[in-house]
């Protein structure tokens, strides 16, 4: 095929869709389900009228071939240990009870099964369920759902391709379960799953489906040769089968560098990369790999990650170069557009000019549809389209809201001194001691408390009107009364506000930074029914005033007990925002933790003597290469400190991180220089405590003995063991008892059952020291 027949045969595609609806009409079904107000058969109308809509919306946008596949319940990842029989032997009678009560207990936990193990999707907010798999893990084919879901899209008559997490990720994703030893390799379990694939491929390509994608994100990372064989292996393999679909093997987040040629040479007919600024050596590597002649190249152009109107002369220019290294181009995003929220068209907070800079799943569809269109048919067919482009690329380049003289001085003359404490750790800890006078094994919480529909409907009022911002503040007080009662009645020896003012860790502090956007409607799934609203970071960051002092303060006046400052740090302020793409990160975190720097300095000054920076984003974060890594952790560790170096020696400062694998960040958690760090480790069985020892960690870190992604509620006992676990890990003089995460998705009945357990866990625990 000629690139000029190329071009002509180019068409528009997406890798997946935003999976909630215009309204989270999916998260109230779920939620619904799960207190016995929606029925089984009410929620999979639901989901089913969203998989619907969606796939109409995308076909009359113009995109030419529909994902199908990737609608979850909770969890793709958790999808695809379903559909290959991957169900933890404790979890199975549940399952077989009733499937979709039993995938809700993977996902959660009931009160006597804990839940499968939580973490990030590579560097996104995204959350997956782990596979526990074990050598004698048995693999069996259920690819119901992925039937079902294509044969609802063919019957809409529309071109659709089912979409799967590739057998390699898959098993690269996976932990050994629990009882198997820690080196066991899931990977060794390839040439037993390859098979139960084969046979799902076989059922797909007999309902219909011409093609299939085949996710392997994991292959942008660093792998080893037998990594990068076992994927030549499953793709040989896989390209042999004599009755399958054509098979389009999907990388995204990264360029695949050395899995490149193995992919490029594999007998499968399309691959799908991403082209984007992350990934741009995507493109020289294919060339030098001579290219994919006779084979279907899927271009991922449009960022599917950020919120920033895609420069279309730019991504024409790469589609150009790119029609004379395949047998047919054709254009998509970068990655599902899962990562992204809807639709701008409902926000009306944000002015009209601005808002055109911006471009959600929605928007984002209609940039692949005009770049395949200009790519099929020539730039004079989307003249229009181009100039209206160049002009709001324009409107953004020249905007004053992106540059503050006086914030780029201030960040320009930082130095090193800046982002160190004066004091070293051993003089510092000795003060704090001093002035807390803490117990051993000190207990405490993350920040958060619930947030219940009290508090919703009370700023929902605020905002329509119905009560004035008295009524509203009277009505925070009161929480924060209950919540600190609550504690000094528990017996926890370092209390917290429970943050009953903010709304989200992030969006609340971006609502009082100049340079921030905040959207009304623009939810993204963090994991299951768990929606966040990233703000937009636009422009040069300031604190104007004060952020968190008045109810920190407050919450003091109420206890002789220490109670903690709570602030985002600078990463996750980055990390859990859209964050801007004209100027390095590390420079927008500097800007970021001088203003944080105010308001920890000011919450000192205030009589705050424990100040909480959550940093759970510096791990997520993280570049997929290691070869990218030294950069970023320099920039980011640093911010952390300029946001913390400011105070005294005995205030001590306490960071926070969840829900990601730390092993590989461990020296740059030292390098926070925090005097105490609490982390997620209920569910990885304390994984994290042994990493620090191995680390030699010296400060003082408190892994989490309450899960609080799932309703159950953990018992004395359990969280008494998990101590103990910890303790052969982390002495005791530098230990602390604490939760894995915030209380602000949980109940209080639970919350309060689930911390008076973690005291008397403690309590147990000290008198077995003494």
């Amino acid at each position: 095929m000629t690139p000029k027949s190329a071009a002509a045969a180019a068409r528009s595609t997406v890798y997946g869709y935003p999976r909630q609806g215009q309204d989270r009409e999916l998260k109230k079904a779920i939620e619904g389900y799960w207190k016995g107000r929606v029925t089984a058969d009410a929620l999979r109308a639901t989901a089913a009228g969203l998989r619907r809509t969606n796939w109409q919306v995308l076909a009359e946008a113009g995109i030419d071939e529909v994902p199908t596949g990737d609608f979850s319940y909770y969890d793709h990842v958790l999808d695809t240990t379903v559909m290959v029989g991957a169900i933890p032997r404790r979890h199975r009678g549940a399952v077989e009870a009733d499937a979709l009560d039993g995938y809700f207990a993977m996902a959660r936990g009931t009160q006597d099964i804990a839940p499968l193990e939580m973490t990030k999707w590579f560097d996104t907010n995204y959350h997956y369920l782990v596979p526990e798999l074990g050598p004698d893990t048995v693999f069996s084919a259920d690819s119901a759902k992925q039937v079902a879901e294509l044969k609802e899209a063919l019957a809409l008559g529309l071109a659709a391709r089912p979409v799967l997490v590739g057998p390699v990720t898959y098993l690269l994703l996976a932990k050994p379960a629990p009882g198997v030893p820690a080196d066991f390799d899931p990977l060794t379990l390839l040439d037993r799953l390859l098979p139960v694939y084969a046979e799902v491929l076989a059922d797909l390509r007999a309902a219909g489906a011409e093609w299939v994608q085949v996710d392997e994100p994991a292959l942008v990372q660093d792998r080893t040769p037998a990594e990068l064989n076992a994927a030549e292996r499953a793709y040989r393999d896989l390209g042999a089968l004599p009755d399958r679909p054509k098979l389009l093997v999907a990388s995204y987040f990264d360029r695949l560098g050395k899995a490149l040629p193995v992919l490029a040479k594999a007998p499968v007919e399309g691959l799908a990369l991403d082209f984007t600024e992350a990934a741009a050596a995507n493109l020289d590597a294919l060339a030098a790999v001579g290219g994919l002649p006779g084979k279907r190249l899927v271009a991922g152009v449009v960022n599917g990650r950020n919120i920033w109107v895609n420069d279309l002369s730019k991504s024409l220019a790469t589609l150009g170069t790119l029609l004379g290294l395949a047998g047919r181009v054709d254009v998509a995003a970068s990655c599902s557009l899962l990562h992204v929220p809807l639709d701008t068209t409902p926000e009306r907070d944000i002015e009209p000019q601005i808002l055109r800079w911006l471009a959600f799943a929605r928007q984002k569809t209609a940039e692949i549809v005009t770049l395949a269109k200009g790519l099929a048919r020539g730039t004079d067919a989307i003249t229009a389209e181009l100039a209206a482009n160049r002009a709001d690329l324009a409107s953004r380049a020249g905007s004053p809201i992106t540059r503050d003289p006086a914030v780029r001085a201030r960040a320009e003359a930082v130095t090193d001194a800046d982002a160190r404490r004066p004091q070293p750790y051993a003089e510092r800890t000795a003060a704090q001691r001093a002035h807390l006078r803490l117990p051993l094994l000190p207990t405490t919480t993350i920040g958060s408390f619930p947030q219940t529909g009290e508090l919703r409907t009370a700023r929902a009022d605020l905002r329509a009107g119905r009560i004035d911002t008295a009524g509203y503040e009277e009505r925070i007080k009161a929480e924060i009364q209950e919540v600190i009662s609550f504690q000094e009645k528990t017996g926890l020896d370092v209390l917290v506000h429970g943050e009953a003012e903010r709304n989200d860790m992030v969006q609340y502090f971006a609502e009082q930074l100049t340079g921030y956007l905040a959207t009304q409607h623009g939810w993204v799934q963090s994991y299951g029914t768990r929606y966040v609203r990233p703000p937009i970071l636009a422009g040069d960051i300031s604190r104007p005033e004060p952020m968190t002092v008045r109810w920190t303060t407050y919450a003091q006046s109420l206890s002789d007990r220490p109670v903690k400052g709570m602030l985002t740090g600078p990463v996750t302020m980055l990390a859990w925002s859209f964050v801007r793409d004209d100027q390095p990160l590390g420079d927008t975190a500097r800007q970021v933790a001088l203003a944080l720097r105010d308001e920890v300095n000011d919450l000192e000054a205030a009589g705050t003597s424990v100040i909480q920076v959550d940093e759970p984003a510096l791990r997520e974060t993280l570049p997929l290469r290691a070869a990218d890594r030294p950069g970023y952790l320099a920039w980011a560790t640093e911010a952390f400190r300029l946001t913390t170096a400011g105070v005294r020696p005995e205030t001590q400062v306490h960071t926070h991180m969840c829900y990601a694998e730390f092993g590989d960040i461990v020296r740059a958690i030292d390098d926070l220089d925090a005097d105490v760090i609490s982390l997620e480790a209920a569910r990885s069985h304390m994984q994290v405590a042994r990493e620090l020892a191995a680390h030699g960690y010296p400060r003082e870190a408190g892994p989490g003995v309450y899960d609080i992604h799932s309703p159950r509620v953990p018992s004395a006992t359990e969280a008494a063991e998990l101590l103990r676990t910890g303790l052969k890990a982390i002495p005791a003089e530098r230990l602390w008892v604490n939760p894995d995460c915030g209380l602000k998705t949980r109940a209080w009945p639970e919350t309060r059952a689930s911390l008076e357990n973690l005291v008397a866990a403690a309590r147990t625990v000290r008198g077995e020291l003494r």
